[in-house]
């Protein structure tokens, strides 16, 4: 449990200078973080930091959040998987940044998440909010491949190495973040830019993520070792 008082200001309103991108600070503004925290966590909802959300998984630090979507440069219609729908909260974020004019916000988002409890909460939540993403539930290594390919490509579990089912689906100049480690103290989150078979990466700093749980991750075919 985070400790101190209730945060007065959140933290993308006054600090973060690493964001620079005008539109991820506006969609932090639009989407409420208190709406995807349980009631006994919501004193603790603006300060920047992970908090729990049930089946012993996390709604990120809201900074790891702006980073990683940032990254991705988003615009109104790019086609975006997010891995680990979670709480629906960065979910919520993409479909924002994603949404089109005269098209249903979260047209242009799937995301898939392991969990039926949270995907059925999470869907009910943003419905409620009045995005309408693509949710199921899933092994997210493998992503949603009668979907894509997509333009960008969100995880939010920590991987030990690249799935390679997520990278057949990543678009030719699409961006994909992903935290990568074998441990919790030894994850790095990348940015993948794909140019045909090349990959170009960039690491963006250490993070600690719940782990991505999937069978697919101990068949060394079926994986790409980034270092």
């Amino acid at each position: 449990m985070p400790g101190g008082e209730e945060s007065e200001v959140a933290p993308w309103r006054h600090g973060w200078p690493e964001i620079h991108d005008g539109r991820v600070r506006q969609a932090f503004d639009r989407v409420p973080r208190a709406e995807f925290v349980a009631e006994e966590m919501r004193a603790w909802a603006e300060i920047d930091a992970a908090l729990p959300i049930g089946e012993g998984q996390t709604i990120s630090q809201p900074f790891v959040v702006a980073l990683m979507t940032q990254a991705l440069r988003l615009e109104p219609g790019t086609r975006v998987l997010e891995i680990g729908t979670g709480s629906g909260y960065q979910t919520a974020i993409l479909c924002e940044l994603t949404r089109r004019a005269g098209e249903v916000p979260g047209a242009s988002v799937w995301s898939v998440e392991r969990f039926p409890s949270l995907a059925q909460d999470a869907v009910a939540r943003l419905d409620r909010l009045g995005y309408f993403p693509h949710v199921q539930v899933g092994d997210g290594a493998t992503g949603w491949p009668e979907a894509g390919p997509f333009a960008a490509i969100m995880v939010t579990a920590a991987a030990t190495a690249l799935p390679r089912p997520l990278w057949d689906q990543l678009a030719d100049g699409g961006r994909m973040v992903i935290p990568v480690g074998r441990t919790e103290q030894s994850q790095m989150l990348w940015l993948i830019t794909r140019h045909g078979r090349r990959r170009v990466l960039e690491q963006l700093g250490a993070v600690r993520f719940v782990p991505l749980v999937s069978p697919i991750l101990r068949d060394s075919r079926l994986v790409i070792e980034l270092a």
